[in-house]
């Protein structure tokens, strides 16, 4: 009996199993927080190249182009990582899509190896990072038209329209009663016809994704382009003759074509001061080139069956502006006059168009798509064959501005 008491007594191998234990469970703890802190390290880290991903992605037109910048940028920052392994599954764990304010949120699913925490099953812990991005300056929406008239069918589309587009929207801010008019015969098919107010008339036609009351955007360049000083003098003026004429930047004031000439305007800005008169049958080339408007008065009028070939500048100050007028006149804007697109042989056209006191009636063909960014006050759509896309030039006056919104 004196020996068992004793026995019982001796707890010192008891002692030494729960210190053996206490031990395990020490180094557990301490490496489980060691392997957390590393995840969340990599986290912090992933979730950066991911930020930079989608800013550098999300001014690109489709979401494959944007996957592929963000797959590029994420495997560039992250070397060492599961992502530069080789074999990560991006189409499994990235995630790219738009939302409906145009905004862009990319997601990503990875995970870190452990070092101390396989002692107890755990070989991995899992990384979720997520990020939402906007460009706004030319579009945060996909938006390609803002008519910004408030006086009544401000946007009219007549028998014979058709415009279509795969990723543009038309923005109307029109809560008049009729904010729009549709007629039948016509077709519209854009990713969305956003109209700010509720009440318009509907006589027939094919209409994609109207929604009324709806969030428009503001006009993206008021107050962005730059105006330039008007010249001492014009480069031309009166009527020219000839079957070839070319035209030096500068300012032409009150010109006009004798026949239908094929006119040539050399790269740089063109001012029309006054009223410039194309004929029928003429052909228009004004690659990088920037037309320059210094009051409402002034325009370029073609009379039908002319073929036109617009493209903003690619570098300079006027880059990716195509055709602007003056905004800084309070008087000037206060006089909204009309101006006739008439490229009805066919029309090219890439760039921005800021014409907010202008209405606009379109009566042009295109022979291959537009990419353009149209700000108006009013727009009218006759028996116009149009097929439209954003543009993405931009510049540095005209620019997208991206930012992070999550």
């Amino acid at each position: 009996m004196r020996y068992f008491t004793r026995f019982l007594a001796d707890r010192s191998g008891n002692f030494g199993i729960l210190a053996a234990v206490a031990a395990i469970s020490l180094t557990v703890g301490v490496g489980a927080s060691i392997d957390y802190s590393y995840a969340v390290t990599e986290r912090a880290h992933i979730q950066q190249s991911l930020d930079a991903g989608l800013l550098a992605a999300v001014s690109k037109s489709t979401v494959q182009e944007q996957r592929n910048v963000i797959e590029s940028v994420l495997l560039a920052n992250s070397v060492g990582s599961s992502l530069s392994a080789g074999d990560f599954d991006f189409d499994t764990n990235l995630s790219v899509s738009k939302n409906a304010d145009g905004s862009v949120t990319a997601t990503l699913n990875d995970s870190v190896e452990t070092s101390f925490m396989r002692i107890v099953g755990r070989n991995s812990l899992s990384i979720r990072v997520k990020s939402t991005a906007v460009a706004t300056g030319q579009s945060s929406s996909g938006t390609c038209i803002w008519s910004l008239g408030n006086s009544g069918q401000d946007v009219l589309i007549n028998s014979g329209a058709t415009v279509q587009s795969t990723q543009c929207r038309l923005d109307a801010h029109s809560t008049a009663n009729p904010a729009f008019i549709m007629n039948s015969g016509s077709t519209i098919k854009l990713t969305k016809f956003c109209v700010k107010g509720k009440n318009y008339i509907k006589n027939g036609g094919t209409l994609a994704n109207l929604e009324t009351g709806c969030a428009v955007t503001a006009d993206p360049y008021a107050g962005q382009l730059p105006e330039p000083a008007l010249p001492a003098s014009c480069v031309s003026s009166g009527y020219f003759g000839g079957s070839a004429v070319t035209l030096a930047p500068g300012m032409h004031c009150d010109t006009g074509f004798n026949g239908s000439p094929t006119i040539t305007f050399q790269p740089g800005l063109h001012i029309i001061k006054g009223r410039m008169i194309i004929n029928s049958g003429a052909t228009v080339i004004a690659k990088d080139v920037t037309f320059y408007f210094p009051d409402t008065n002034s325009e370029i009028r073609a009379n039908g069956a002319l073929t036109f070939t617009g493209t903003a500048p690619t570098k300079g100050v006027y880059k990716g502006i195509l055709m602007f007028e003056k905004t800084s006149n309070v008087a000037n804007n206060a006089n909204k006059t009309q101006y006739i697109f008439n490229g009805s042989n066919g029309e090219t056209l890439e760039g921005i168009i800021h014409l907010p006191n202008r209405n606009v009636t379109y009566n042009s063909t295109t022979n291959v798509t537009a990419r353009i960014s149209m700000v108006v006050n009013q727009i009218i759509f006759n028996s116009a064959n149009w097929r439209i896309e954003p543009y993405e030039g931009g510049g540095a006056t005209a620019a997208k501005t991206v930012r992070l919104v999550e």
